[in-house]
This record gives structure tokens, sequence and C-alpha cells, in this order.
């Protein structure tokens, strides 16, 4: 109906005449209106659902099923509630539960097992040919495939251990490797010395176990803390760094190095740890690195042309480093503690190096110069004008310091072996291997 009269401007009578028609018309509109609201209140009572049919909800009934969460409630249910039957009660969150692993490792060093953490902590980008003999790739490794820590893996049916800063593509299902290219045992020489890589693994050891208490999802649970292996290779850095100094001071300072692993592994067990695989230092007087240095004479080569002044440090190292091994055996109650010789190992893979295979045992792979040792410390093997070895060639040091993933395969199966550790024990009998993924 309109507001206001049509026309207001001719006058007092016509303005009468229409108000007049607009009382009349309010008059049907309001019969009509009534009408019609008496059709819908009968429609209502005559076409009602019977009670209980649950076909009709109140206005509220229908909102709060609407807003209601998926798999809160249905419309049946709410039309219960309103008939004053108690809803059902609701189900507690499922809590979380972190599956035991069969196989959890922990790794601590240097390059000689780390997988790629210094390239993603420091942003080095690593290029080929590294990686080349076995994961076809740069992978952030020191070698041209695997490190020993892979093969220990391996064998333990377990896949390789991320590094603790990977930021893409890690998986730490299965244990962590904190163990960064040029860490130290003694602390503050490097950024991520032994005692930071300890504080790392507390610091992941306690987000878990927070997690945990919240009912959040953690890749591994308290217990596998304590049935992890602690894998150790450090020290190496340590030693080479102190060689030049006349070797009374050299041999003076190996107590430190030891001290400051015997001190990782303590910490270790006071948060958990059990199971401890530890390795000594190798025949670094044979390292290509070592070799190529100026030197008056050959005179204090060996037999097999190694320096015998650094190796006779490494095995000084070894052998402090194993008594502390046997002290903490004795301390450390319930505990396994496993010294290898790495030693022994690396210094065979030289004096015997026919037996394994090996034609040019102190020559490096990836290097520059040529023969003897292939060696120049101020340029790189991943640089241009390499001297390369043909792939498939075995040799012993890869890039004069690391070695190649066919020297690494050799000295992971002599370690794990039993044979070159005391006590005397395979690294299977000290963990179990997970089931095989076929079987």
């Amino acid at each position: 109906m309109a507001s206001g009269p049509n026309g207001g401007g001719n006058g007092g009578s016509a303005g009468g005449g229409l108000m007049k028609n607009m009382s009349l018309l309010r008059l049907q509109y309001y019969c009509v209106l009534g009408a019609v609201a008496g059709a819908v209140l009968f429609a209502t009572l005559r076409y009602m659902p019977a009670a209980g049919s649950g076909a009709a909800l109140s206005t509220t009934s229908a909102l709060a099923t609407a807003a209601a969460p998926a798999g809160a409630g249905s419309g049946a249910g709410e039309h219960r509630k309103i008939k004053g039957t108690a809803p059902a009660p609701a189900k507690a969150a499922a809590k979380v539960v972190t599956k035991p692993k069969e196989v959890v490792v922990f790794n601590f060093g240097d390059s000689n097992s780390d997988t790629g953490g210094v390239a993603a902590i420091m942003g080095i980008r690593i290029a080929a040919p590294e990686g080349r003999a076995f994961f076809h790739h740069p992978t952030g490794r020191l070698s041209d495939g695997r490190v020993v820590l892979d093969f220990i893996c391996e064998t333990l049916n377990t896949h390789h251990l991320s590094p603790y800063m990977k930021p893409l593509g890690s998986d730490y299902s299965n244990g962590v490797n904190f163990a960064i290219a040029g860490a130290t045992a003694t602390p503050g020489d490097t950024p991520f010395s032994l005692d930071v890589q300890i504080d790392q693994f507390i610091f992941y050891r306690d987000r878990c176990n927070d997690s945990i208490t919240r009912d959040e999802p953690a890749p591994l649970n308290m217990l596998d803390f304590e049935r992890a292996l602690y894998t150790m290779d450090i020290g190496q850095n340590d030693i080479t760094s102190i060689l030049y100094l006349p070797y009374d001071e050299v041999l003076a300072k190996l107590p430190h190095f030891v001290a400051e692993i015997r001190k990782a592994i303590e910490i270790l067990h006071k948060n958990g740890a059990r199971k401890f695989w530890i390795h000594g230092t190798g025949a670094l007087g044979c390292l290509p690195a070592k070799l190529a240095m100026p030197r008056a004479s050959d005179g204090d080569l060996d037999e097999h042309g190694c320096i015998a002044k650094f190796n006779n440090a490494a095995k000084k190292f070894n052998t402090l480093l194993s008594e502390a091994c046997d002290d903490l055996r004795l301390l450390l109650k319930k505990s396994s503690i496993i010294f290898v010789d790495m030693f022994a190992i690396k210094y065979d893979l030289v004096a015997n190096h026919t037996k394994h295979g090996i034609e040019k045992p102190l020559m490096t792979c990836c290097g520059h110069g040529g023969p003897p040792y292939n060696y120049d410390p101020k340029r790189s093997c991943m640089g241009d004008s390499k001297d390369l070895c043909k792939l498939g060639d075995k040799f012993i040091s890869w890039d004069g310091v690391h070695f190649t993933d066919a020297a690494n395969s050799i000295v992971a199966s002599m370690a794990i072996s039993g044979e070159y550790s005391v006590p005397r024990m395979k690294l299977t009998s000290l963990v179990k291997p997970a089931k095989s993924k076929a079987s």
C-alpha cells in the first residue's frame, strides 16, 4: 500500500475522498492477512508429524545441529535431547601412543660420520663429484659415497641417520646424527664441539618427552632412548691440530681430549643411555693430506710410507680412550661400553692393501698433482682441473682426509665384526637388527 497521497496538490476535497478510499483498502488488507494466518495455522496442526518421528526440530535445535562439528551429533540425537533423553557421553580424545622402535641410533662426531650436518648448518653447497659412487649425487657427506655410520645403520636394517639440523627430508624415527664436520672433543675450539652436540641431544630428548606428556606425536618415546645405540667417533681434529708441536707436548694434551669424551659418555648415561659404541681414531700418519706436507727427509716414514710420529700419537690416544672406557664400564652399571680400535683397522688397509684390492693406498682419488699423493692443500676436490680416479677403482682416501665409499665399507665390516673391539663383541650382539622389510 502507498505510504503517501498521490497528487496531494489537487485540494482538500480531493484529499478527503482519497483518505476514505484508503480506509476501505486498509480494511480489505487486514481481512486478507487474517485469512492467510488462519490457513497457515490450520495446515500446521493438520499436517504436523506424530510425536517421536524425529523429523521436526525446533529452530534452536536445528541451528545447534548445523553448528556442531561433523560427528559430534546428528539431528536424531538432538531430537532425543529435546525429548529429555540423556545425551550419550562424549568420547575422550584418543591418547597418542608412540610405539617403541626396533632400532634407534644416536651418533656424535666429526666429518668421519657427518651425513650432511655441516652442509645444512653452514649452508655449504657440497658439489659433485661428492656422492658419485653410491648416492649418485652430493648428500653433504665428505666422500664419494657412504660413511662408516651408514654401514652401521644398514647392518642394523634401519635407514641412514638424518642430520640434526637438516631442514628438508629428515626422518628422526630411528634416531639422530649430531656429528658435524670439523667438530672437536674439546669445547670452544669449534661451534659444534662434542659438548654442544650433547646439549643438542638433551634438548631433543626433552622435547620428545614434552610432546608425549601433552599427548602429542613424538618421533621417539622414552623407552627408545634407553634401548638406543649411542655411537661416537671424534678426536681426530683435536689431534691433527696439535701435530705441529714437539712430540712430548702432543702426548701431554691427549688426556684432555679423552677426558672430554669420557665426560660426554657420563652425561649421556645420566640421561638414559646404556649402549655405547666408541670409535678410536685412525692412522693419521697415512693420510695423503699429512704426507703431502713438506718434510726435511723421509726418515720419519715407516715401512709402509706413513709418518710414524703421527701414527704413534694416534695409537696413544686410542690407548687412553680404551682405558677410559674400561673405567666407565666398572663405574656405569648395567651399561655396555664397546671401544673399537679404528687405528688397527685403518692401518691394515694400508699395510695389507693388496689383500683388500687397493693398488695405491697413499694416493688421493679426487685431488690435484698426480702421484705420489695427488693432494694439494690449496685446491679442492670440487674444484676444476682435478685429477679424479676412475669410478670403480679402489682407493682408500677420497680427498686426502676422508675415506671413499669402498674403504668405508671395508672399515665398517671389520669394525662390526667384533675382532677389533674391547671387549670383543659384534655390533649385532649389542643391538638386534630390525626385522627385514622383506620378511
